[in-house]
């Protein structure tokens, strides 16, 4: 008995599903690698020519204002404020108005032609270049209004409200029915249930499709050509006179043939990379420390 039990193989058969599984995550992993590859190129290229001037002028760079085209010496800092001003102002007018959006979508305009619209216009604006976001803005603010911040600002949140709403919608929907079925047992109301229910259980989802979101506006330089114009000196008010920002300022210097620009280019790349970063991990532990107060 102990000999046929011994020769039986209880190992798990092969099958064609665990084969399919193996393929794809050996195809994954080499994705994973090639996309890899060009991001960490840039990454060292950014970092190898941007260090040189960010910290040797530390913190001269993110302090003083930027000097002319063909003059030596640092100095970002009118476009560090300005980035921190107009993408400040764009999220808290695209995330608010994209969560409410994305709410009704799911929690109560469902597959009514309301809400079918909506998605559709959501979907067209995804894919509507930001240059002609700038245009539009262009036209309909900063003619009337000259050059400033604000006008930026509503560029970018044109930009934003279509990742917000298609991400948080899709968060919501991943909410299990029976947390609201729960809710409505206990005799919650629906804006309730939403509030204290649906919404802290699509948070982390909702903050990411947000950063995700603020990521590509800070990054964004063909709407801020038209509407907030290029200063060299610090300017703290979104609705009075030019602006600037970071991704504008590494435009107006990649263009350039003075080194010395050139230069500033770099430090304002990564000036660029490390804000972006740093206001990523900020949000992610204030939603990390506020979901587990929760």
């Amino acid at each position: 008995m102990a000999e046929l039990v011994s020769a039986l193989d209880l190992r798990p058969r092969r099958s064609w599903r665990s084969t399919k599984n193996t393929l794809m995550t050996v195809v994954l992993g080499a994705a994973v690698v090639a996309i890899s590859i060009p991001l960490v190129m840039v990454m060292y290229s950014v970092f190898a020519k941007g260090g040189g001037i960010l910290f040797k002028d530390f913190p001269a760079f993110l302090t003083s204002k930027i000097p002319p085209t063909r003059a030596a010496g640092p100095g970002m800092g009118p476009a560090i404020v300005g980035t921190l001003e107009i993408t400040g102002m764009a999220t808290l007018i695209a995330v608010p108005l994209g969560v409410l959006g994305a709410i009704y979508l799911n929690e109560y305009g469902a597959n009514s032609k309301f809400a079918q619209l909506v998605r559709f216009m959501a979907m067209v604006m995804t894919g509507v270049p930001s240059i002609v976001m700038g245009l539009f803005i262009y036209v309909v603010w900063t003619l009337n209004m000259k050059l400033q911040g604000f006008g930026g600002s509503l560029a970018l949140a044109c930009l934003m409200l279509p990742i917000v709403i298609n991400a948080s919608e899709q968060m919501l929907k991943l909410v299990p029915n029976g947390l609201r079925e729960a809710s409505y047992a206990l005799g919650a109301t629906k804006a309730r249930t939403i509030i204290t229910i649906v919404l802290p259980a699509a948070s982390s989802g909702i903050v990411s499709g947000a950063l995700l979101a603020v990521a590509r506006a800070a990054g964004e330089t063909a709407p801020l050509l038209f509407t907030i114009g290029a200063t060299r000196v610090f300017n703290t008010s979104l609705f009075h006179d030019d602006s600037t920002a970071l991704s504008a300022r590494i435009f107006e210097n990649a263009k350039e043939a003075v080194v010395n620009a050139q230069e500033r280019g770099w430090g304002a790349a990564l000036a660029l990379v490390l804000l972006t970063f740093t206001l990523t991990v900020i949000a992610r532990v204030i939603t990390a420390f506020a979901t587990r107060r929760k």
